[in-house]
């Protein structure tokens, strides 16, 4: 065995949580080891995850496009359309994603490596290339950015031909005719949108009475409704007794309350679990949870005060802009270099059909605070924009203190959702006023003009309320 090559910092996993804190490192003038064990880098969010199913939803969203632009010419989608023409632009975006980040590492003098990583103590690492190979490292500061994977818990047979997790779903080679999906969190509702909007009969089945539980309901409802009118059926309140491959035609799912559900493909979207079990976390001093993740600080900081862990691994939610953070935020505490609060204003984004998305308090967390929130709407069908784009479909909720004089909290449904909660996201940062919004001038037609509207609704309600107690 050689010498341990020494490092300031080693990174374990590519993904967004890793590349970020690789390169946070590096800027610092730190020694930087980043050690990934697939070919790539990029992590399940781009080979598996975000971008594959983004690159299918917009594809989804173009092809609603045509059939919306040329209803006098029949257009309509094969039914049996190839899934590889649906994300003809994937191999693409991968590459493009995948050249960009390799030149980022190598300018900024980061050491790439690619293999299994585990501890063999707290200070030291060991890295099994795919030949066998064994190099250790060793560091003043670990990061652990593994990421996570499907959960499939035992009672559902995934097969990856006929029941499919979020890993392999991309892997069908033509479109199915219908799906059913285990599962109302992001992963799923994001598949049942985009599939009903490919015109797959989608059948979307969950425990709880309504699905995305930790959104704002009145988003969420308004997502259902436009889910149900495009053909998709929500089935909430449901148990799974079994299921099963028919060995011909369909996978038989019977549900709880006796209701059986056939479908050509079926998804078992139940989250996500941390890859955790090849780093031998016990020789480093550290023991997964209870959820199966490792345990962190607000400052992403593991038991052990010298390693830190990131992105998925830490549990949900799921989302590359957290990890980004995390892997950022970790190695700045690591170097004691200012850190700020970005990580309470990390906005929510979920690209269903349509969007939604989410930061600071939404209604019923302001209600636990303050008595009386005022809460301003402004739905898209009085937006002109939303109008000419034929996307009426959308509300903006803007969440007021009780004097209608800060703003708390912005809630998105509909169009560009995800990219205009970053409006919000400014606002909150800034601690603006509502007045803020009315004194400002917004491109005319945008969807941005959604928040003057609601700041608008806001100062009515308010006015009314100081009418009413001044008589």
């Amino acid at each position: 065995m050689s010498t341990p090559t020494a490092y300031d910092i080693v990174i374990i996993g590519a993904g967004p949580a890793g590349q970020k804190a690789a390169i946070q490192g590096a800027k610092a003038g730190k020694r930087v080891a980043l050690i990934e064990r697939e070919r790539g880098i990029g992590g399940s969010c781009v080979y598996r995850g975000t971008i594959p199913s983004k690159t299918l939803r917009e594809s989804a969203l173009h092809i609603n496009r045509l059939r919306r632009a040329s209803e006098a010419f029949e257009f309509r989608i094969k039914p049996d359309a190839e899934i590889s023409a649906l994300l003809s632009r994937l191999e693409e975006v991968v590459q493009t994603h995948d050249t960009f980040m390799s030149k980022q590492l190598r300018r900024n003098g980061i050491s790439l490596f690619h293999g299994r990583a585990r501890f063999l103590n707290d200070r030291t690492i060991e890295m099994q290339s795919v030949d066998g190979a064994r190099q250790q490292f060793t560091a003043e500061h670990f990061v652990i950015a593994t990421g996570s994977r499907p959960r499939n818990p035992p009672e559902f047979p995934v097969d990856h031909e006929h029941i499919l997790d979020s890993d392999s779903l991309l892997s069908m080679i033509y479109l199915p005719r219908s799906l059913a999906i285990i599962g109302g969190g992001v992963i799923g509702c994001e598949y049942a949108s985009i599939f009903a909007l490919l015109g797959v009969q989608v059948t979307l089945i969950d425990r709880a009475t309504a699905p995305l539980q930790f959104m704002d309901q009145e988003l969420v409802a308004q997502f259902v409704t436009s889910f149900e009118q495009r053909g998709g059926q929500y089935l909430g309140g449901q148990t799974i007794n079994s299921m099963a491959w028919d060995g011909a035609t369909q996978v038989v799912t019977i549900l709880g309350d006796g209701q059986i559900i056939k479908s050509e493909k079926l998804l078992v979207a139940l989250g996500r679990q941390a890859n955790v079990e090849d780093l031998n976390l016990a020789a480093a001093g550290l023991q997964i949870n209870a959820k199966g993740s490792l345990s962190v600080n607000q400052y992403c900081q593991t038991d052990v005060p010298h390693i830190y862990a990131a992105g998925d691994m830490v549990g949900a939610p799921a989302l590359a802009s957290k990890a980004m953070e995390q892997g950022r935020r970790s190695v700045r505490h690591a170097l004691n270099l200012p850190i700020g609060d970005a990580l309470s204003t990390i906005p929510l984004g979920i690209y269903t059909i349509p969007e939604m998305a989410s930061i600071g308090m939404d209604e019923k967390a302001a209600s636990e605070r303050y008595r009386n929130p005022i809460v301003g709407r402004a739905k898209f069908e009085e937006i002109a924009r939303a109008q000419i784009s034929g996307s009426s479909d959308g509300l903006l909720k803007m969440i007021a203190d009780p004097r209608g004089e800060r703003l708390l909290g912005i809630q998105i449904v509909g169009e560009s959702a995800t990219e205009l909660i970053h409006l919000g996201q400014m606002a909150l940062q800034q601690g603006a006023m509502i007045e803020s919004f009315i004194d400002s001038v917004f491109n005319f037609p945008t969807y941005a003009e959604a928040y003057r509207v609601a700041a608008l609704d806001i100062l009515g309600q308010a006015a009314k309320r100081d009418t009413a107690a001044a008589a």
